[in-house]
């Protein structure tokens, strides 16, 4: 049997002040462990990855490839390296070595036990080729976010204000450290630019790749026009696919496609591109304080991006892909809805508002939507910035705090 920490939702980070952050994945964590050879942990960096491993597998070897004496051991003699632990280890950032991918196949297939190997790794354009290539049919995958707004309201730690929850995001180290975004985000990109993309990508042009992730913030929120990027950084229309792609594998932003019957037109019509931390967005965008938001034309894209990735997160933490959509009329191109959530009891439609008055115009476009056969509508609602909880036409509007 599989040895780990018996507790539901676990116990991560000890804050001052006695503050403490159940992580909402850590049960589906430990189911993974105790039915797979190998449990893969991906997810952006500093999103809490290492913390949660080392709590929750507490009495398995620990290793980080991040550290080049280890990364050389494994390099040169992969074999060795692994035989020098027990059964049970956690290997952290383990695409730095991707040549022990094939070794751990072969022990995981001698060995047949459930919890053998612990990975993680912020970087899922390798990791993923590595394991579609060793590991397939062996590894349980997950994706680790930072805080949702759940978790935060567990630990009494809701943000304050809307432009609070905007303007900080949610990467831990914020709150564990006491950082200001203005203070984390900076230093974040830096280090993801020269680590992660001058490291691991055949990108040699970083000062063209910054250009491009700040303008790439503009689009939040917007259908992505190819082209149109392209020309504003000087590349490519396939360079721009191949650098987004690159920005969603690394968890930096995220693809949402529109909703059609038809599969197929879901993946060859224009999707809307969003970031999975808002916190990084507003420092991409150059705000330097929360107050900034209030008036901004960006702010409406901004409070719409923090609604979808709240929403993406909640899948994530149950170890399950975001089926997650937006739906524009082909007839009429101003009828259009935020977020459409498909599920096996129907689709759950959403429209997203900044603004603080319930206005019943938003309702409008959910009330009038009738989804083609046989699917069916599950709940019609409105998030905005208000307080107040009317109901028109059917459509329920609740507040963005209700997400937690």
């Amino acid at each position: 049997m599989l040895q780990i920490v018996e507790i539901s939702a676990l116990i991560l980070y000890n804050f001052r002040m006695a503050k403490y952050v159940e992580r909402a994945i850590a049960g589906k964590l430990l189911d993974m462990a105790s039915k797979f050879p190998v449990v893969f942990l991906t997810g952006p960096r500093q999103s809490g990855k290492s913390t949660l491993l080392k709590t929750l597998f507490h009495n398995f070897d620990y290793v980080n490839l991040e550290e080049k004496d280890t990364r050389d051991f494994a390099h040169s003699d992969p074999r060795g390296f692994l035989n020098s632990f027990k059964d049970r280890v956690i290997i952290d950032e383990a695409q730095r070595a991707p040549d022990i991918f094939s070794y751990i196949q072969a022990k995981v297939d001698e060995k047949q036990i459930p919890g053998m190997y612990i990975l993680s790794g912020s970087q899922n354009f390798l990791m993923m080729r590595n394991i579609s290539q060793s590991l397939a049919g062996r590894v349980g995958i997950l994706s680790l976010l930072p805080f949702s707004l759940s978790e935060l309201a567990t630990a009494g730690m809701l943000p304050k204000t809307t432009g609070e929850w905007m303007f900080n995001g949610a990467y831990p180290r914020l709150f564990s450290s006491n950082i200001a975004p203005e203070d984390f985000f900076p230093s974040y990109i830096a280090t993801y630019v020269e680590r992660d993309i001058r490291l691991e990508t055949k990108i040699h042009d970083l000062d063209k790749f910054r250009r491009f992730l700040g303008i790439t913030a503009t689009y939040t929120g917007s259908p992505v026009n190819l082209s149109k990027l392209g020309m504003e950084v000087s590349i490519d229309a396939r360079t721009v696919n191949s650098w987004l792609s690159i920005l969603e594998e690394s968890y930096i932003i995220f693809r949402l496609a529109p909703y059609y019957s038809n599969l197929g037109k879901r993946f060859v019509k224009t999707p809307k591109l969003y970031f999975y931390d808002t916190g990084l967005l507003c420092s991409l965008l150059g705000f330097t304080n929360a107050e900034e938001l209030n008036l901004h034309r960006m702010r409406g894209h901004i409070f719409e991006t923090a609604v979808i990735s709240e929403t993406a997160k909640k899948y994530f933490n149950a170890g399950r892909r975001p089926k997650l959509y937006y739906w524009r009329d082909s007839d009429n191109k101003e009828r259009e809805i935020d977020l459409l959530e498909e599920s096996p009891q129907g689709l759950e439609l959403t429209e997203i508002k900044s603004s603080q008055t319930a206005n019943k115009e938003y309702a409008k476009n959910l009330a009038g939507f009738v989804p083609p056969p046989p699917e069916t509508v599950k709940s019609r609602r409105v998030i905005y910035d208000g307080s107040e909880k009317p109901v028109f036409s059917g459509v329920h509007y609740v507040n963005w705090k209700s997400l937690a």
